[in-house]
C-alpha cells in the first residue's frame, strides 16, 4: 500500500517522512514525491475532506469514497481514496481491516471540490477547469459545474490536478498542468504570467525536473526554457503539450520557461 500511502501524503500539505528499511526503498515511488534536492512539491494548506465528505464515512458505509483536496499556487488538487473496509481501531490502537469483501465504487469530483480554487484563478474565469489525472494520464476540459466520473477497485487511488482555464485574446484557452510524473504536479509552478499582445507569451517559473505537461486549445509555435528553444510534442485530441526539463545544477532552482503563440 506504499504508493496509495504516498499519494494520500502529496495531496496533505504535509512534511514526508521515509520509514523504509535500508535496501528496501521503492525509488520510483519516491520520484513521484521527492525532487533530486531533496525537497517536495508541497501543497499550501493541510489537506481537507470535500464538502461531500463530511456528513459520510468512507471506511464503512460500503458507498462513500474519501476525496481529499489542497491549493498549489495556480492550480488545486485533489486525492481520491477507496478505503472501505479498513479503519482505526480505538481500543488496540492498531488499524483494522473490518471488511474483506470490499466492491468497486463510482463516484466524480468537480471544480467545486476544491474550495478556494477562485482565489488561484484570474478575476475574469469563467469557471472552466482542465484535470489531469495522474494514473489514468488523462487531460478532461470539464464546463463550469460540469463533473469527471471516477471508479476505483478497492485500495485503489487516484490523484487529479484541477486548473482553471485562461481564455486568450484570439480565443485559444491555455492551463498549466505541472510535472507530470509527480503526484502533486501543480506544486511545481511557483510564478505564472500571461502577456495577451500580439505575439501572445506565456511566461512560467517551475522548479523540479521530469516531463513537464500543459492544455492548450491552440499549438504553441515555440517553448523557450532559460531563453533556449526546446522541442516539444503537441497532441491534437487532447492538447497537451509536453516538454522535458532537465536535472538542475543547484538545489531549489527555478526553470524560466516562456511558451510563445
Amino acid at each position: 500500500m506504499a504508493e496509495y500511502h504516498g499519494a494520500a501524503r502529496a495531496v496533505g500539505g504535509c512534511a514526508i517522512y521515509v520509514s523504509d528499511k535500508p535496501e528496501c526503498h521503492d525509488f520510483n515511488l519516491l520520484k513521484k514525491l521527492s525532487l533530486p534536492d531533496g525537497s517536495i512539491l508541497r501543497a499550501k494548506l493541510p489537506g481537507r475532506p470535500t464538502r461531500d465528505c463530511l456528513f459520510s464515512d468512507p471506511a464503512r458505509d460500503k458507498k462513500s469514497l474519501l476525496k481529499i483536496w489542497n491549493l498549489n499556487s495556480f492550480s488545486g488538487v485533489i486525492g481520491v481514496f477507496n478505503c472501505q473496509g479498513a479503519g482505526w481501531c480505538r481500543v488496540t490502537k492498531k488499524p483494522l481491516i473490518h471488511e474483506e469483501h470490499v466492491e468497486t465504487l463510482t463516484g466524480s469530483i468537480t471544480a467545486k471540490d476544491v474550495d478556494y480554487l477562485p482565489r488561484v484563478a484570474d478575476d475574469g474565469w469563467s469557471g472552466d477547469t482542465m484535470v489531469y489525472s495522474h494514473r489514468g494520464g488523462e487531460v478532461v476540459y470539464l464546463r463550469k459545474n460540469s463533473s469527471y466520473s471516477i471508479v476505483l477497485n478497492p485500495r485503489e487511488y487516484e490523484v487529479f490536478t484541477v486548473v482553471p482555464v485562461k481564455s486568450l485574446s484570439n480565443g485559444a484557452k491555455f492551463a498549466p498542468i505541472g510535472l507530470l510524473e509527480m503526484f502533486n504536479s501543480g506544486g511545481a509552478i511557483s510564478d505564472l504570467k500571461y502577456e495577451l499582445d500580439e505575439p501572445m507569451t506565456i511566461s512560467m517559473r517551475v522548479r523540479g525536473c521530469g516531463m513537464f505537461g500543459a492544455y492548450s486549445l491552440a499549438q504553441p509555435k515555440r517553448v523557450l526554457v532559460e531563453s533556449r528553444e526546446v522541442p516539444f510534442e503537441y497532441r491534437q485530441g487532447s492538447g497537451l503539450v509536453t516538454f522535458a526539463l532537465e536535472v538542475p545544477d543547484e538545489d531549489l532552482y527555478h526553470w524560466s520557461i516562456v511558451i510563445k503563440f
